[in-house]
């Protein structure tokens, strides 16, 4: 799992509300089950800190805000954990690096996703270049005398971003790229499961957001792999029974920051309507640990 999907969601020691800045509500979270069950607890979801009473608990979430973000929390004094993903925070301090060298920055990402404003948020308004496909990469206006620095959203699909950074490459005389890659690990690890199981399965069920770009390339993957039919579900009570038609061998598996009951609950309920073997496939093992951020520790 990611970092994200690593954190336990009920570690709560203060009574009060919290506010989390990043998600008007579940339906537009990247893992939906999650935030409602924050809600539930007492968390109330917003997406600007002028919605955030004065000395009120804010909580920014992994994809990371603007510098902007950061900036008004703490003139308002609000009491804030930056829960920023670490492989975010890497590049965020990559933007920052590129702009001191006074490099133009381009960011291969999803217009609109809320990492990809919050890396854009780390330099400049204007200053960073969002490429989000091969095609952008071929015609964008490109000054051969300049230097350009790159960064990647972390849950971009890595044969997509290697396509991007390659025209890139190949157009730029003077382009710095990240000393080692930008996407997440559990995404990477993911996208290369699913392809390795794909062509031996009916059909491939993912588990995740419908606003998860990580989810949403793993059904993609599936079906670019050879399996004939792939969905994305938000967990089990998504799943259309006629969907398992014919199906004899299926595959599972979750996106990157997905909670493991869902998993675990999606076969489950498998196991109460069909005989089941089940087979795990690992490609990776994941060991990459982080610690919480400082201020999530203190109790006050």
């Amino acid at each position: 799992l990611c970092w994200r999907g690593t954190r336990d969601p009920n570690r709560r020691r203060d009574p009060k509300p919290v506010w989390r800045a990043g998600f008007r509500s579940a339906s537009n979270s990247p893992q939906p089950s999650v935030v409602a069950g924050l809600a539930a607890k007492g968390a109330v979801l917003v997406e600007e800190l002028d919605e955030i009473p004065d000395g009120a608990p804010v909580v920014f979430s992994a994809h990371g805000v603007a510098k902007s973000v950061m900036s008004e929390a703490k003139r308002r004094r609000l009491r804030h954990v930056d829960a920023t993903c670490p492989l975010v925070t890497k590049v965020h301090r990559e933007v920052e690096h590129h702009a001191a060298a006074g490099r133009k920055i381009i960011l291969i990402g999803h217009a609109g996703h809320p990492e990809v404003v919050g890396t854009m948020g780390q330099a400049l308004s204007g200053s960073v270049i969002l490429v989000q496909s091969a095609g952008e990469a071929a015609i964008i206006p490109i000054d051969e005398s300049a230097s350009y620095g790159l960064v990647t959203q972390t849950t971009l699909s890595v044969m997509d971003a290697e396509e991007i950074t390659a025209i890139l490459r190949g157009r730029i005389p003077k382009l710095h790229e990240p000393s080692k890659n930008d996407i997440c690990y559990a995404t990477t690890n993911r996208q290369r499961a699913v392809a390795a199981i794909a062509p031996h399965c009916d059909a491939v069920i993912v588990i995740g957001g419908s606003n998860s770009s990580n989810s949403r390339r793993l059904v993609e993957i599936a079906c670019d792999a050879g399996c004939r039919k792939a969905i994305l579900i938000e967990s089990v009570e998504g799943l259309d029974p006629l969907f398992l038609k014919g199906v004899t061998t299926l595959g599972i598996t979750s996106g990157a920051s997905t909670p493991e009951v869902l998993v675990i609950e999606l076969i489950q309920h498998l196991s109460n309507h069909f005989e089941v073997s089940v087979e795990e496939v690992a490609i990776a093992t994941e060991e990459v640990r982080f610690r919480l951020p400082v201020s999530a520790n203190k109790s006050d």
